[in-house]
């Protein structure tokens, strides 16, 4: 997740790089996304068991991590302790007490949860193994070289979003390795890369593994309708 814009967005010689906008510094924004990226043994483990298995694992630990989540915006004694241990991580929207956010981690262990019980097991690791790979490009790319506005995000963190997230299709499982499953995986890149930047209320870790899901979803009911998507279980 990259930071919000400055007050006029479509100025761009009066935005600079988007680490001089950040809520946090480039350093810990560098062990954010190494954090972020160890969320990339989600799909890789999912592809090797079933679907029980993954949902036995992510229930308990996501089920963990909101209720301290949301008890360090109700508890003294959670919020002093989390906040000494991980408040140097957080983003100014995830401390904010009247917002009640949740953390980025445990979005992702929501939209984790959401997308193994929801897609067909071949989208779910296709889907997150993006968000993954192509969120943390984006917002090191883009906090760092970032000038240009595309919607609230910056033009350069978008592309370096969309370009990961294509290496991710070529290298990520197929059902059949058909062509037409790499064109629907980078068209839905694509998708994934425009609602990154223009994420707002709904964290991006959530709205960009759905979206790119349904995406690749709708595309292969409508491209390979005799594919059985749930062939991998």
């Amino acid at each position: 997740m990259r930071s919000p814009p400055p007050a006029d967005p479509t100025d761009d010689a009066a935005v600079g790089h988007l680490d001089d906008n950040a809520t946090i510094e480039y350093k810990h924004e560098l062990v954010r996304k190494a954090i972020h990226m160890c969320s990339l043994s989600i799909p890789i483990i999912y592809y090797y068991i079933s679907k029980e298995q993954a949902l036995w694992l992510l229930i308990p630990l996501t089920a963990a991590f909101f209720v301290v989540d949301v008890a360090r915006h109700y508890s003294e004694i959670v919020s002093r302790w989390f906040y000494s241990w991980f408040g140097w991580l957080l983003r100014k929207h995830e401390q904010a007490g009247s917002t009640k956010r949740l953390s980025g981690a445990t979005n992702v262990l929501l939209s984790a949860c959401f997308c193994v019980l929801v897609f067909p097991k071949i989208i779910a690791v296709n889907a997150f193994a993006i968000l993954i790979v192509s969120d943390t490009t984006s917002a090191l790319i883009g906090r760092r070289f970032g000038k240009k506005r595309f919607f609230k995000k910056s033009l350069v963190g978008s592309l370096a979003f969309f370009f990961s997230a294509v290496v991710v299709v070529l290298l990520a499982p197929k059902v059949e390795k058909l062509p037409m499953e790499y064109t629907i995986g980078i068209f839905a890149s694509a998708v994934g890369a425009v609602v990154e930047a223009v994420s707002g209320l709904i964290d991006d870790n959530i709205s960009i593994p759905i979206s790119i899901g349904f995406t690749m979803w709708l595309l292969y009911l409508l491209l390979l309708p005799g594919l059985d998507l749930f062939r991998l279980v």
